[in-house]
């Protein structure tokens, strides 16, 4: 994959992805891709990332069924961003929201507000633990 070469990755070889609803523009979630995680949607068609805190490749939606599939993969003029739209099924969030960007803050700053509707528990997305 040739073109892979006009990306910039960081000294740990990710690279950021914004991931955004196809259907509408809402920012869903931001997660880190490496080259392998990359490939690999590109070649599916369903999103795989890296987990830098479990140290692991990972298909959004393998625990939960919420899949993204994806419509369109774009990469920032410095080449060092990817924007990724999808289709997603359910939630992206893991907290059951259809964003991670679910809470924002106020006009002072002082406190956050939930501002979307959560579709599921956690527990029911994933059982209790």
């Amino acid at each position: 994959m040739k073109s892979l070469e006009q990306l910039k990755w960081n000294a740990d070889g990710l690279i950021p992805a914004i991931i955004q609803d196809h259907a509408n523009g809402r920012v869903l979630m931001m997660a880190w891709m490496n080259r392998a995680s990359l490939e690999k949607t590109i070649e599916t068609k369903r999103t795989f990332f890296w987990s830098r805190s479990r140290q692991k490749f990972w298909m959004k939606g393998e625990s939960s069924g919420h899949v993204q599939v994806v419509k369109d993969i774009a990469f920032d003029c410095d080449g060092d961003t990817l924007l990724i739209q999808v289709e997603q099924t359910g939630a992206a969030c893991h907290e059951g929201y259809r964003s991670c960007f679910f809470r924002s803050f106020g006009e002072t700053g002082d406190h956050s507000t939930v501002t979307e509707t959560q579709l599921e528990t956690p527990e029911a997305i994933y059982g209790k633990k």
